[in-house]
Protein backbone atom coordinates (compact mmCIF):
# COMPACT_ATOMS: atom_id res chain seq x y z
CA UNK A 1 0.00 0.00 0.00
CA UNK A 2 1.06 3.40 -0.51
CA UNK A 3 1.07 4.96 2.63
CA UNK A 4 2.29 8.31 1.51
CA UNK A 5 -0.66 9.21 -1.19
CA UNK A 6 -3.31 7.21 1.49
CA UNK A 7 -2.25 10.24 3.89
CA UNK A 8 -1.68 13.23 1.20
CA UNK A 9 -5.76 12.15 0.25
CA UNK A 10 -7.18 11.22 3.36
CA UNK A 11 -5.04 12.71 6.66
CA UNK A 12 -4.07 10.81 9.69
CA UNK A 13 -5.21 8.58 11.66
CA UNK A 14 -6.47 6.52 9.12
CA UNK A 15 -7.85 3.23 9.19
CA UNK A 16 -6.61 1.09 6.31
CA UNK A 17 -8.69 -2.47 5.38
CA UNK A 18 -7.45 -4.55 2.76
CA UNK A 19 -10.89 -6.46 1.32
CA UNK A 20 -8.82 -8.56 -0.78
CA UNK A 21 -7.66 -10.05 2.94
CA UNK A 22 -11.13 -9.83 4.20
CA UNK A 23 -12.76 -11.86 0.85
CA UNK A 24 -9.85 -14.56 1.50
CA UNK A 25 -10.62 -15.13 5.11
CA UNK A 26 -14.39 -15.14 4.40
CA UNK A 27 -13.75 -17.97 1.66
CA UNK A 28 -11.46 -20.04 4.16
CA UNK A 29 -14.33 -19.98 6.11
CA UNK A 30 -17.36 -21.20 3.54
CA UNK A 31 -15.63 -23.12 1.58
CA UNK A 32 -14.63 -25.67 4.59
CA UNK A 33 -17.75 -25.04 6.81
CA UNK A 34 -19.78 -27.66 5.02
CA UNK A 35 -21.37 -30.96 6.11
CA UNK A 36 -23.55 -33.72 4.14
CA UNK A 37 -25.24 -33.96 7.54
CA UNK A 38 -26.77 -30.69 8.44
CA UNK A 39 -27.72 -27.20 7.24
CA UNK A 40 -24.21 -24.96 8.31
CA UNK A 41 -24.36 -20.89 8.67
CA UNK A 42 -21.51 -18.46 9.16
CA UNK A 43 -22.67 -15.23 10.90
CA UNK A 44 -20.39 -12.09 10.97
CA UNK A 45 -20.48 -10.86 14.38
CA UNK A 46 -20.70 -7.52 13.66
CA UNK A 47 -19.22 -5.64 16.63
CA UNK A 48 -15.55 -6.30 15.83
CA UNK A 49 -16.60 -3.49 12.85
CA UNK A 50 -20.07 -2.42 11.73
CA UNK A 51 -19.99 -0.05 9.13
CA UNK A 52 -22.64 -0.28 5.90
CA UNK A 53 -20.03 -0.93 3.73
CA UNK A 54 -18.72 -3.72 5.41
CA UNK A 55 -22.44 -4.88 5.94
CA UNK A 56 -22.65 -4.58 2.26
CA UNK A 57 -19.74 -6.98 1.54
CA UNK A 58 -20.96 -9.43 4.12
CA UNK A 59 -24.51 -9.31 2.44
CA UNK A 60 -22.59 -10.15 -0.84
CA UNK A 61 -20.78 -12.64 0.21
CA UNK A 62 -23.58 -14.58 1.51
CA UNK A 63 -22.86 -14.55 5.09
CA UNK A 64 -25.74 -13.97 8.01
CA UNK A 65 -25.29 -11.39 10.47
CA UNK A 66 -24.69 -11.13 14.27
CA UNK A 67 -26.41 -7.08 15.78
CA UNK A 68 -25.68 -6.71 19.38
CA UNK A 69 -27.97 -3.10 19.84
CA UNK A 70 -30.49 -1.02 18.08
CA UNK A 71 -28.01 1.15 16.53
CA UNK A 72 -25.90 -2.53 14.29
CA UNK A 73 -29.84 -3.46 13.35
CA UNK A 74 -30.66 -0.11 12.37
CA UNK A 75 -27.47 0.49 10.31
CA UNK A 76 -28.15 -3.35 8.62
CA UNK A 77 -31.56 -2.19 7.58
CA UNK A 78 -30.12 0.79 5.95
CA UNK A 79 -28.25 -1.01 3.34
CA UNK A 80 -30.92 -3.57 2.77
CA UNK A 81 -29.85 -7.00 4.85
CA UNK A 82 -31.90 -9.53 4.44
CA UNK A 83 -33.74 -9.51 7.64
CA UNK A 84 -34.35 -13.43 8.12
CA UNK A 85 -30.44 -13.43 8.16
CA UNK A 86 -29.71 -11.56 11.06
CA UNK A 87 -29.26 -12.54 14.50
CA UNK A 88 -30.17 -10.35 17.39
CA UNK A 89 -27.70 -10.66 20.38
CA UNK A 90 -27.60 -8.98 24.02
CA UNK A 91 -27.61 -9.73 27.69
CA UNK A 92 -30.23 -6.19 28.19
CA UNK A 93 -32.02 -6.10 24.99
CA UNK A 94 -34.42 -2.97 25.80
CA UNK A 95 -38.27 -2.68 24.80
CA UNK A 96 -37.50 -0.31 22.23
CA UNK A 97 -34.72 -2.61 20.87
CA UNK A 98 -36.69 -5.52 20.62
CA UNK A 99 -40.06 -4.22 19.63
CA UNK A 100 -37.88 -2.65 16.56
CA UNK A 101 -36.68 -5.87 15.74
CA UNK A 102 -40.08 -7.90 16.01
CA UNK A 103 -41.14 -4.87 13.52
CA UNK A 104 -38.50 -5.46 10.95
CA UNK A 105 -38.94 -9.28 10.91
CA UNK A 106 -35.42 -10.00 12.61
CA UNK A 107 -34.66 -13.44 11.74
CA UNK A 108 -33.78 -14.98 15.28
CA UNK A 109 -33.72 -13.83 18.86
CA UNK A 110 -30.72 -15.07 20.78
CA UNK A 111 -31.31 -14.75 24.25
CA UNK A 112 -30.14 -14.22 27.37
CA UNK A 113 -31.86 -14.82 30.54
CA UNK A 114 -35.68 -15.53 31.59
CA UNK A 115 -36.59 -11.67 32.05
CA UNK A 116 -35.65 -10.60 28.54
CA UNK A 117 -37.82 -14.15 27.40
CA UNK A 118 -40.61 -12.67 28.87
CA UNK A 119 -40.68 -9.05 27.15
CA UNK A 120 -40.50 -10.50 23.93
CA UNK A 121 -43.10 -13.34 24.77
CA UNK A 122 -45.35 -9.71 25.79
CA UNK A 123 -44.24 -7.79 22.81
CA UNK A 124 -44.68 -10.41 20.74
CA UNK A 125 -48.43 -10.99 21.25
CA UNK A 126 -49.02 -7.27 21.45
CA UNK A 127 -47.18 -7.16 17.86
CA UNK A 128 -48.97 -10.35 16.36
CA UNK A 129 -46.10 -11.93 15.32
CA UNK A 130 -44.04 -14.59 16.24
CA UNK A 131 -40.64 -14.37 17.10
CA UNK A 132 -37.85 -17.50 16.34
CA UNK A 133 -35.26 -17.40 19.17
CA UNK A 134 -31.50 -19.27 20.60
CA UNK A 135 -31.34 -19.76 24.03
CA UNK A 136 -27.51 -18.49 24.68
CA UNK A 137 -26.43 -21.50 27.26
CA UNK A 138 -23.85 -20.93 29.82
CA UNK A 139 -22.45 -24.52 29.90
CA UNK A 140 -19.61 -23.53 32.23
CA UNK A 141 -16.59 -23.85 29.62
CA UNK A 142 -13.46 -21.04 29.90
CA UNK A 143 -10.94 -20.43 27.28
CA UNK A 144 -7.88 -19.65 27.90
CA UNK A 145 -7.93 -15.98 27.41
CA UNK A 146 -7.94 -12.14 29.07
CA UNK A 147 -10.29 -12.07 32.08
CA UNK A 148 -12.16 -9.22 30.41
CA UNK A 149 -12.93 -11.24 27.19
CA UNK A 150 -13.69 -14.75 28.72
CA UNK A 151 -17.76 -15.06 28.53
CA UNK A 152 -18.52 -18.22 29.51
CA UNK A 153 -17.32 -19.27 33.57
CA UNK A 154 -20.48 -19.86 35.27
CA UNK A 155 -20.67 -16.02 36.98
CA UNK A 156 -20.40 -14.80 33.52
CA UNK A 157 -23.31 -11.58 32.62
CA UNK A 158 -24.20 -13.49 29.83
CA UNK A 159 -26.18 -16.63 29.20
CA UNK A 160 -28.59 -19.09 31.22
CA UNK A 161 -26.64 -22.04 33.17
CA UNK A 162 -28.15 -24.89 31.65
CA UNK A 163 -30.32 -26.93 34.46
CA UNK A 164 -30.50 -23.44 36.79
CA UNK A 165 -34.16 -22.92 37.99
CA UNK A 166 -34.32 -19.68 35.27
CA UNK A 167 -33.44 -22.23 32.46
CA UNK A 168 -36.29 -24.22 33.49
CA UNK A 169 -39.05 -21.57 33.34
CA UNK A 170 -37.44 -19.91 30.02
CA UNK A 171 -38.82 -23.87 28.79
CA UNK A 172 -42.00 -23.46 30.63
CA UNK A 173 -42.67 -19.89 28.98
CA UNK A 174 -41.73 -20.98 25.98
CA UNK A 175 -43.80 -23.79 25.99
CA UNK A 176 -46.64 -21.74 26.79
CA UNK A 177 -46.55 -18.78 24.47
CA UNK A 178 -47.78 -19.44 21.21
CA UNK A 179 -45.49 -16.44 19.43
CA UNK A 180 -42.11 -17.71 20.53
CA UNK A 181 -40.61 -20.49 18.72
CA UNK A 182 -37.62 -22.31 19.79
CA UNK A 183 -34.89 -22.99 17.54
CA UNK A 184 -31.90 -23.37 18.66
CA UNK A 185 -29.17 -23.03 21.56
CA UNK A 186 -26.15 -20.50 21.19
CA UNK A 187 -22.86 -20.67 23.36
CA UNK A 188 -20.18 -18.02 23.02
CA UNK A 189 -16.78 -19.39 25.08
CA UNK A 190 -14.70 -16.27 24.83
CA UNK A 191 -12.22 -14.08 22.48
CA UNK A 192 -8.76 -14.79 20.98
CA UNK A 193 -8.59 -18.61 21.78
CA UNK A 194 -5.89 -20.61 19.48
CA UNK A 195 -7.05 -23.97 21.10
CA UNK A 196 -9.54 -26.44 19.53
CA UNK A 197 -10.34 -28.89 22.86
CA UNK A 198 -12.68 -26.04 24.29
CA UNK A 199 -14.79 -26.22 21.19
CA UNK A 200 -14.93 -30.00 21.41
CA UNK A 201 -16.09 -29.59 24.98
CA UNK A 202 -18.78 -27.29 24.12
CA UNK A 203 -19.88 -29.52 20.96
CA UNK A 204 -19.84 -32.45 23.49
CA UNK A 205 -22.18 -30.07 26.03
CA UNK A 206 -24.81 -29.08 23.63
CA UNK A 207 -25.11 -32.00 21.60
CA UNK A 208 -26.14 -34.23 24.81
CA UNK A 209 -28.43 -30.92 25.75
CA UNK A 210 -30.21 -31.12 22.39
CA UNK A 211 -31.08 -34.51 23.70
CA UNK A 212 -33.65 -33.32 26.06
CA UNK A 213 -35.75 -31.71 22.87
CA UNK A 214 -38.56 -33.83 20.91
CA UNK A 215 -37.38 -32.57 17.89
CA UNK A 216 -34.23 -31.17 16.23
CA UNK A 217 -32.48 -27.90 17.08
CA UNK A 218 -29.96 -25.99 15.59
CA UNK A 219 -26.77 -25.20 17.36
CA UNK A 220 -24.62 -22.22 17.41
CA UNK A 221 -21.27 -22.56 18.73
CA UNK A 222 -20.36 -18.70 18.65
CA UNK A 223 -16.73 -17.17 17.71
CA UNK A 224 -14.26 -16.36 19.23
CA UNK A 225 -11.45 -18.16 17.06
CA UNK A 226 -8.11 -16.43 17.42
CA UNK A 227 -6.64 -13.43 14.91
CA UNK A 228 -2.77 -12.49 14.80
CA UNK A 229 -1.46 -9.47 16.09
CA UNK A 230 2.34 -10.48 17.11
CA UNK A 231 4.60 -13.16 16.72
CA UNK A 232 3.67 -14.42 20.45
CA UNK A 233 -0.21 -15.25 18.88
CA UNK A 234 -0.36 -18.53 17.21
CA UNK A 235 -3.30 -18.65 14.44
CA UNK A 236 -4.66 -21.95 14.31
CA UNK A 237 -5.38 -21.49 10.23
CA UNK A 238 -9.11 -21.08 9.84
CA UNK A 239 -9.68 -23.34 7.39
CA UNK A 240 -8.72 -26.00 9.88
CA UNK A 241 -10.86 -24.49 12.52
CA UNK A 242 -14.13 -24.80 10.55
CA UNK A 243 -13.39 -28.51 8.78
CA UNK A 244 -12.37 -29.23 12.87
CA UNK A 245 -15.73 -27.90 14.11
CA UNK A 246 -17.69 -29.85 11.57
CA UNK A 247 -15.87 -32.94 11.85
CA UNK A 248 -16.27 -33.07 15.48
CA UNK A 249 -20.28 -32.34 15.23
CA UNK A 250 -20.38 -35.05 12.60
CA UNK A 251 -18.85 -37.03 15.17
CA UNK A 252 -20.95 -36.32 17.91
CA UNK A 253 -24.12 -36.66 16.12
CA UNK A 254 -23.17 -40.05 14.98
CA UNK A 255 -21.97 -41.74 18.36
CA UNK A 256 -25.08 -40.20 20.05
CA UNK A 257 -27.76 -41.11 16.88
CA UNK A 258 -28.58 -37.90 16.97
CA UNK A 259 -29.55 -35.03 14.27
CA UNK A 260 -29.40 -30.95 14.05
CA UNK A 261 -31.22 -28.77 11.84
CA UNK A 262 -27.81 -26.47 11.39
CA UNK A 263 -24.52 -25.55 12.89
CA UNK A 264 -23.50 -22.34 12.65
CA UNK A 265 -20.30 -20.19 13.52
CA UNK A 266 -19.75 -15.95 14.54
CA UNK A 267 -16.47 -15.16 13.45
CA UNK A 268 -16.05 -11.56 13.93
CA UNK A 269 -12.53 -10.50 14.30
CA UNK A 270 -10.64 -13.07 12.18
CA UNK A 271 -12.99 -11.61 9.67
CA UNK A 272 -11.41 -8.15 9.95
CA UNK A 273 -9.27 -7.83 12.33
CA UNK A 274 -5.61 -8.71 10.24
CA UNK A 275 -7.16 -6.77 7.28
CA UNK A 276 -7.11 -3.81 8.85
CA UNK A 277 -4.20 -1.56 10.11
CA UNK A 278 -3.97 2.08 11.39
CA UNK A 279 -1.57 4.79 10.05
CA UNK A 280 -0.91 7.88 12.41
CA UNK A 281 2.09 10.35 11.69
CA UNK A 282 4.79 10.78 14.33
CA UNK A 283 4.88 14.64 16.40
CA UNK A 284 7.43 14.98 19.07
CA UNK A 285 9.48 12.04 20.38
CA UNK A 286 10.74 12.31 24.24
CA UNK A 287 13.45 10.14 26.00
CA UNK A 288 13.12 10.05 29.66
CA UNK A 289 15.48 8.51 31.92
CA UNK A 290 13.75 4.85 30.99
CA UNK A 291 11.81 5.83 27.82
CA UNK A 292 11.84 6.55 24.30
CA UNK A 293 8.62 8.08 23.56
CA UNK A 294 6.97 8.33 19.88
CA UNK A 295 4.12 10.29 20.01
CA UNK A 296 1.49 9.86 17.44
CA UNK A 297 -1.39 12.60 16.29
CA UNK A 298 -4.10 9.06 17.70
CA UNK A 299 -4.67 7.17 20.49
CA UNK A 300 -6.78 5.71 22.75
CA UNK A 301 -9.31 7.21 20.55
CA UNK A 302 -8.93 5.67 18.04
CA UNK A 303 -7.98 2.11 19.65
CA UNK A 304 -8.98 1.90 23.54
CA UNK A 305 -7.76 -2.00 23.63
CA UNK A 306 -4.12 -1.48 24.64
CA UNK A 307 -5.51 0.70 27.34
CA UNK A 308 -8.42 -1.37 28.02
CA UNK A 309 -6.95 -5.16 27.81
CA UNK A 310 -3.57 -4.37 27.90
CA UNK A 311 -3.82 -5.68 23.84
CA UNK A 312 -0.28 -5.65 22.25
CA UNK A 313 0.10 -4.73 18.21
CA UNK A 314 3.22 -4.63 15.97
CA UNK A 315 3.99 -1.55 14.25
CA UNK A 316 6.35 -0.04 11.67
CA UNK A 317 7.84 2.88 10.50
CA UNK A 318 7.01 4.29 7.00
CA UNK A 319 9.72 3.39 4.50
CA UNK A 320 11.99 2.02 6.98
CA UNK A 321 10.20 -1.46 7.63
CA UNK A 322 14.02 -2.84 6.32
CA UNK A 323 16.25 -0.31 8.45
CA UNK A 324 17.51 -1.69 11.90
CA UNK A 325 15.21 -1.96 14.77
CA UNK A 326 17.56 -0.97 17.48
CA UNK A 327 15.41 1.57 19.20
CA UNK A 328 13.56 0.70 22.46
CA UNK A 329 10.19 2.37 22.04
CA UNK A 330 6.99 2.92 23.13
CA UNK A 331 4.41 4.48 21.31
CA UNK A 332 1.54 7.06 22.96
CA UNK A 333 -1.00 9.25 21.87
CA UNK A 334 -2.24 12.32 22.45
CA UNK A 335 -4.64 12.27 24.96
CA UNK A 336 -4.07 13.23 28.34
CA UNK A 337 -4.19 10.14 30.10
CA UNK A 338 -1.01 8.26 31.38
CA UNK A 339 -2.40 5.52 30.11
CA UNK A 340 -2.61 6.49 26.50
CA UNK A 341 -0.54 4.11 25.17
CA UNK A 342 -0.47 2.58 21.99
CA UNK A 343 2.42 0.22 22.06
CA UNK A 344 4.59 -0.65 24.82
CA UNK A 345 8.73 -1.81 24.48
CA UNK A 346 8.82 -2.10 20.77
CA UNK A 347 11.54 -1.90 18.44
CA UNK A 348 11.59 0.28 15.97
CA UNK A 349 14.02 2.26 13.80
CA UNK A 350 15.00 6.31 14.78
CA UNK A 351 12.32 8.29 13.71
CA UNK A 352 11.59 12.04 13.13
CA UNK A 353 8.80 14.43 13.22
CA UNK A 354 6.78 13.71 10.21
CA UNK A 355 7.40 9.85 9.54
CA UNK A 356 4.05 7.84 9.29
CA UNK A 357 3.80 5.16 11.52
CA UNK A 358 1.57 2.21 10.85
CA UNK A 359 0.11 -0.31 13.93
CA UNK A 360 -1.08 -3.76 12.35
CA UNK A 361 -4.29 -6.26 13.23
CA UNK A 362 -6.55 -3.26 14.24
CA UNK A 363 -9.33 -3.90 12.05
CA UNK A 364 -11.43 -5.22 14.73
CA UNK A 365 -12.37 -3.33 17.61
CA UNK A 366 -10.85 -0.27 16.48
CA UNK A 367 -13.27 2.19 14.74
CA UNK A 368 -15.93 0.05 16.96
CA UNK A 369 -14.84 1.39 19.90
CA UNK A 370 -13.37 4.72 18.69
CA UNK A 371 -14.56 7.72 20.97
CA UNK A 372 -14.37 11.57 21.12
CA UNK A 373 -13.08 11.95 24.40
CA UNK A 374 -10.66 14.90 24.42
CA UNK A 375 -12.94 15.81 21.56
CA UNK A 376 -11.06 14.08 18.94
CA UNK A 377 -12.34 13.67 15.96
CA UNK A 378 -13.32 10.45 14.85
CA UNK A 379 -10.90 9.42 11.60
CA UNK A 380 -11.92 8.16 8.24
CA UNK A 381 -11.69 4.41 6.90
CA UNK A 382 -10.58 3.69 3.86
CA UNK A 383 -10.87 0.30 1.84
CA UNK A 384 -8.21 -1.23 -0.87
CA UNK A 385 -9.33 -3.27 -2.78
CA UNK A 386 -7.17 -4.47 -5.91
CA UNK A 387 -4.77 -1.33 -5.52
CA UNK A 388 -7.54 0.94 -5.54
CA UNK A 389 -8.61 2.63 -2.60
CA UNK A 390 -12.28 4.49 -1.57
CA UNK A 391 -13.39 6.49 1.27
CA UNK A 392 -15.90 4.30 3.33
CA UNK A 393 -16.77 6.68 6.43
CA UNK A 394 -15.45 10.73 5.90
CA UNK A 395 -13.77 12.12 8.98
CA UNK A 396 -15.78 13.61 11.36
CA UNK A 397 -15.64 17.37 11.30
CA UNK A 398 -15.48 19.92 13.87
CA UNK A 399 -18.94 21.05 13.25
CA UNK A 400 -20.06 17.52 13.39
CA UNK A 401 -18.26 17.22 16.56
CA UNK A 402 -20.80 19.14 18.06
CA UNK A 403 -23.69 18.92 15.76
CA UNK A 404 -25.81 17.45 18.93
CA UNK A 405 -24.97 20.13 21.50
CA UNK A 406 -27.42 22.48 22.70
Amino acid sequence: MNYKELKRKYGTPLYIYDVNKIKDIISAYKNNFQSGKFETEIIYASKAFNIKEMLRLIKNEGLSLDVVSLGELYTATKIGFPMERIYFHGNNKTEEELRFAIEYNVGIFVIDNLSELRKLSILSKELQKKSSIYIRLNVGVEAHTHKYIVTSHIDSKFGVLYGSEEYKQMLQLIETCEQIELKGLHCHIGSQIFELNPYDIVIEKLTTIVQDFPYPLSINLGGGFGAFYTQADHVIPYERVAKHLIQRMEEELEKKKLRIQKLSIEPGRSIVGEAGRTLYTLGSTKQTPNRLYYFVDGGMTDNIRPALYQAIYAADVVGKEKEIKNKMVTIAGKCCESGDILVENILLPEAQEGDLLVTYSTGAYGYAMSSNYNKACTPAVVFVEDGQDKLVVRRQSMEELIEREI
